[in-house]
């Protein structure tokens, strides 16, 4: 049962890690801590859209976001994300 549960949550990750504007997020956050608005500058997305998506990360433990003043930048904390990140968008193995 331990292992079905573990199971679950890697899955829950990887449904996370699936959408494309949610892996471009992830990607970029591995380099550079970030608030919502550079996010959404970045990727031409509302604000809404954006929120949901970091909210989406943070609830599967891909992300974090710590508060500086008013604003609120997040990083990526979880290595088996950036493991994946690394080999889905390595362009040396292709």
């Amino acid at each position: 049962m331990e292992d079905l549960l573990k199971i679950e949550r890697k899955a829950e990750k990887l449904k996370a890690l699936a959408h494309p504007q949610r892996l471009y997020i992830v990607k970029g956050l591995i380099d550079n801590m970030c608030n919502v608005t550079k996010i959404q500058e970045c990727l031409n997305l509302p604000q809404s859209t954006v929120s949901q998506h970091l909210a989406k990360l943070k609830a599967v433990g891909i992300i974090e976001g710590k508060r500086y003043g008013t604003e609120i930048c997040y990083t990526v904390i979880d290595e088996e994300a950036k493991e994946i990140i690394s080999l889905l968008l390595d362009e040396k193995q292709s």
